[in-house]
């Protein structure tokens, strides 16, 4: 693979350009920069305090803008009836470049503070005609149900209890100004009525009765509709209260505690009559008060229909105008020429299309000045750009979760492609549910057109994304359920079986008898009802997971060995890589060698039993030499592992000290031949030569800054070591560990066949 021509194996070469931008012509190509999305640029103001660049005025404007927007958007999300939002991709754009890009952005203000001024104004109606219809509403309760009280009262006149105390006056007595209605019962006591939240009505009730000491007669009734709040949508459930007592101290007690406890007081009139007329009243008021709410909303709704046929472009808009003005913030100004001097790493392979890109945005601005791109000098490393495509986006991106090859190294991405849908299959193989998996990535691909427009959920969204990983997942799982021979936790007899079941014997077993086939692809089905199929998966899940993992460790381990080759890093290839390689191939590579040894064996013809590799690879460390005959695997098997045990033995001090004894004697030459670095143990000022000195006046001096800074970065000797141990441990470490990781894909291997063969019973039960 040439550097020439840029792939997936390595990362985009980059280059770092330096950007001289007129004024005039800066806020255009910026966004025409941001619409291309391949260059990184560089803060120049690092000391700079980020309330005192250039921009600040217009981000803060943006971002009031962005305030309105998010404003729009809740206020749509808390509408009860939906409100349609036209997507981007059906909206008319907005041009916010080119000579009219300013006017348009100072109309788009002016817009989004009507439309809030005018939204703010109709919530604040709406708020107060909804808390005058719900004091209403409560008052004709009250009225309501005090009617109902005193109706009832009038009726039930037998039952009221007078009092035999001559120094009080009786809390119900006939009244001697009514006495045209004789028949009927009449009060001369004073009450307080009202509503209450329903959570505290037992409270309340028992607060009163502790304060007035029983001096008072209480009866309340339940509201049946419930009451909502306009502002946050909770509805709230009431209760209708009235409480009779006799004195001014007590009504005035009995405020206080009601008022405390959040109710809300109603000023009744002991009159039938005036209640009555008050009744008539408050339903007249209500239902020209209900017709302006009515028409508030209807008026509030138009005008969030209105602004959800504009939403979508107003928030993409101001998210790329803040973009812009913070990507602005990062440029110096140059006085002397009046233009915005840039630093930021671009691909090498895009620079055509930049350059275009500026010239577009100078034509659209109606100028005549050209920005100019000029390369800049450096020894910075680059940052790492993987160009990606919608198939290995998602793959890529599970890489980059776990870390961020440097620059031009391996990318492990590409390989990824096939070893993760790979070793989720061989957890899932299932023919059936790999063809279900299999099909619903189909169908997501086939509407992706379709689905990229349109705003999905947080669970949809992920799966759409990761769709082609979810297609790949489901085909590998279709192959390794061949290999299982699993359909549905059901065995496939595609070709003839190699085994025969015979009639059983008089204890009900049978056991099976060679026919001389051999099963050409995946397991033999006649597995799938043995009683000793359990036993034998196992076995063979198992070591193939230990295979398996030792090959993908192999491999990623091979993968240092260009890396080492491309940046000329001789002797990490002779103090690691293959140390690290003879390590790994001695130990675990020897198990992998041995399981496949055991698997060729035909143990029906041996003397000996089949020998345990677990308890063969424990014995050939605690006690290396000493094999038992009767688990001998192989002649000669002593003393091929004391030779493998010992190589791995010899590769740990090799790995700790191989590498930092050369790094120590190439320092030890350079400074015998007497090289320094710039400024090293002396005070001495920096000597510039005319090239740095013209590098800096021509506007690079950061750049030439950063690379001498890098160029005499030295570590210490002892950091030296301290990595170099951390790393051998590290990796020695690292390989028992992720060894037993990979028995993970036994252990979920595992679970989902004993739910399957849990399905199996249960379907042989029914």
């Amino acid at each position: 693979m040439g550097d020439d021509y840029p792939t997936l194996f390595r990362s985009e070469q980059m280059s770092l350009r330096q950007f001289l931008i007129p004024t005039e012509v800066a806020h255009d190509a910026v966004a025409e920069l941001g619409e291309l999305g391949n260059v990184q640029f560089k803060d120049l103001n690092p000391a700079v305090n980020p309330f005192q660049r250039s921009f600040v005025g217009e981000i803060r404007r943006t971002e009031e803008m962005a305030r309105r927007v998010r404003f729009f958007e809740s206020q749509i999300q808390k509408e009860k009836d939906v409100v349609p939002i036209r997507p981007l991709y059906d909206s008319s754009p907005l041009v916010t470049v080119g000579p009219s890009a300013a006017h348009n952005i100072d109309e788009l203000d002016v817009t989004l503070a009507e439309h809030e001024t005018r939204l703010v104004q109709m919530n604040d109606s709406y708020k107060t005609l909804s808390e005058r219809t719900r004091e209403l509403v409560e008052a004709r309760h009250v009225l309501r149900e005090t009617a109902v009280f005193f109706d009832k009262a009038e009726t039930q006149q037998t039952d009221i209890r007078t009092s035999f105390d001559d120094s009080s006056a009786p809390l119900l007595q006939h009244d001697d100004r009514e006495q045209q209605y004789s028949s009927a019962v009449q009060f001369d006591l004073e009450f307080v009525a009202g509503t209450i939240d329903r959570t505290r009505i037992s409270t309340f009730e028992r607060v009163l009765w502790r304060v007035l000491r029983g001096n008072l007669y209480m009866n309340h009734t339940d509201i049946t509709e419930p009451f909502v709040d306009p502002a946050t949508g909770t509805e709230t459930r009431k209760n209708v209260f009235i409480i009779f007592a006799h004195g001014d101290a007590l009504l005035a007690k009995i405020r206080k505690v009601a008022e405390s406890m959040g109710a809300t007081l109603y000023p009744i009139d002991a009159n039938a009559d005036k209640r009555s007329d008050s009744l008539r009243e408050v339903t007249a008021r209500l239902e020209d008060l209900e017709t302006v709410l009515y028409n508030t909303g209807l008026n509030r709704r138009s005008e969030l229909l209105r602004i959800g046929e504009n939403l979508a472009r107003w928030q993409d808009v101001v998210r790329k105008e803040k973009a812009i003005y913070e990507t602005m913030n990062l440029f110096n100004y140059d006085v002397r020429r009046k233009t915005l001097v840039a630093e930021g790493w671009v691909p090498i392979r895009d620079l055509p299309m930049i350059q275009m890109a500026l010239r577009h945005a100078t034509e659209e601005s109606g100028t005549s000045v050209v920005p100019i791109v000029q390369e800049l000098r450096t020894n910075k490393t680059p940052p790492t750009f993987t160009r990606t495509n919608k198939f290995t986006e998602g793959f890529q991106t599970i890489m980059d979760a776990y870390g961020i090859a440097t620059y031009q190294e391996v990318n492990p991405g590409l390989f990824a492609i096939v070893t993760f849908p790979f070793l989720f299959a061989v957890m899932f193989g299932d023919i059936g549910h790999g063809l279900i998996i299999f099909f619903a990535a189909l169908y997501m691909i086939s509407q992706e057109k379709k689905w990229a427009r349109q705003e999905l959920d947080e669970i949809l969204g992920q799966f759409f994304y990761g769709r082609y990983i979810i297609l790949l997942m489901g085909l590998f799982s279709v192959y390794t359920g061949l290999m299982y021979n699993d359909i549905f936790s059901k065995s496939l007899h595609i070709w003839h079986s190699g085994w025969d079941f015979p009639e059983p014997g008089s204890n009900g077993a049978s056991y099976a008898v060679s026919n001389g086939h051999m099963y050409p692809f995946g397991v033999d089905p006649a597995w799938h009802g043995a009683d000793n199929g359990l036993v034998f998966t196992n076995s063979y899940k198992m070591k193939m997971s230990i295979v398996l993992g030792v090959i993908h460790m192999t491999f990623a381990l091979c993968l240092q060995l260009p890396n080492h080759i491309k940046f000329k890093r001789p002797l990490d290839i002779y103090a690691n890589f293959i140390p690290q390689m003879i390590f790994l191939q001695s130990i675990f590579g020897y198990l992998v060698v041995c399981i496949l040894y055991k698997w060729s064996i035909d143990w029906s013809t041996r003397d000996t039993e089949p020998p345990s590799l677990l308890n063969m690879l424990i014995a050939m460390i605690l006690s290396p030499g000493k094999v038992d005959a009767t688990s001998q695997l192989y002649r000669g098997q002593g003393f091929i592992q004391v030779v493998l045990l010992l190589l791995a033995m010899v590769c740990v001090p090799w790995m700790l000290c191989m590498k930092p004894y050369f790094q120590w004697k190439e320092r030890q030459l350079i400074e015998g031949q007497g090289y320094v670095g710039l400024g090293h143990r002396n005070g001495g000022p920096r000597e510039s030569t005319d090239e740095v000195l013209e590098g800096e006046e021509e506007g690079n001096g950061r750049a030439i800054v950063e690379e001498m800074e890098e160029e005499h970065e030295q570590h210490d000797f002892s950091e030296v070591v301290i990595h170099q141990i951390i790393h051998t441990i590290e990796f020695c470490l690292g390989c028992i560990s992720h060894t037993a990781s990979y028995l993970r894909l036994w252990a979920l291997i595992r679970t989902i066949g004993r739910v399957a063969r849990r399905g199996r019973a249960r379907a042989r039960a029914r």
